[in-house]
């Protein structure tokens, strides 16, 4: 892991990279979850003390899971959670999620509700909550960042619970879900404040730029495996 990162990226850039690691079958979403999850796990720790396994015993996580592969990252480290003791609740923003990941999740106990949950329920659950997982969006989002339908309602309704004495801890997959990976642009103010952004391979131009900067909270890059490509093609692009 590495925290306060220097280098940036553009999304363009980090998928040219992980292409040419998908293409040899190398595992990178089980990497990034794994990652993504022990991260989550030592911000239990810091705010519920304990070890690593008691930090997450007993937390209850709600993860936001959208239909591409920050979703899939988020439901993966959510099973790795909930092997490890938490509670985890998943609040789908698409009826397309990733099968597998999903079907992990639910194996280790998670409770999936409905894309169309009544934003009261949402507000509720996520009051109860420890840590929120944000797995809406990632680096795929073409056009405007904002978030739309589902996506949208459910991010409202988390809000007001982020207000208050103990609100739940907020981890961003990747980025903060509504924010420009590139400019760091915030079209729409329905973003949620993470408290730790964990970035997979090299840390986004945006999440530097204010200001969805002021969205991504503390940043620490995982290391996947794509790094050495990942500056190789920064070089070549820079001619």
């Amino acid at each position: 892991m590495q925290n306060t990162p220097r280098q940036t990226y553009t999304a363009a850039q980090v998928r040219e990279a992980e292409a040419r690691f998908l293409a040899q079958g190398v595992p990178l979403m089980t990497r990034a979850a794994q990652a993504l999850a022990t991260e989550a796990a030592a911000l239990l720790r810091a705010r519920r003390g304990g070890s690593d396994g008691g930090a997450v015993e007993g937390a209850r996580v709600l993860v936001l899971a959208g239909s591409g592969n920050n979703g899939a990252d988020a439901l993966f480290a959510a099973e790795l959670l909930a092997d490890q003791g938490a509670g985890v609740c998943i609040l789908p923003t698409s009826d397309r999620l990733h099968r597998e990941a999903l079907e992990a999740a639910l194996e280790q106990g998670a409770d999936l509700r409905p894309v169309d949950e009544l934003p009261e329920v949402v507000t509720g659950l996520a009051r109860a909550a420890d840590l929120i997982l944000d797995g809406i969006l990632g680096t795929g989002t073409t056009g405007s960042p904002a978030l739309r339908g589902a996506a949208r309602t459910t991010v409202a309704a988390i809000l007001p619970a982020l207000t208050g004495e103990h609100p739940p801890l907020v981890v961003a997959v990747d980025l903060p879900s509504g924010i420009g990976v590139d400019d760091g642009s915030v079209p729409d103010p329905t973003v949620l404040r993470a408290d730790l952004t964990v970035t997979f391979g090299g840390c986004k131009t945006g999440l530097v730029t204010r200001p969805a900067a002021d969205y991504a909270g503390r940043v620490v890059v995982a290391d996947i495996g794509i790094g050495d490509e990942l500056e190789r093609i920064r070089r070549r692009d820079l001619g």
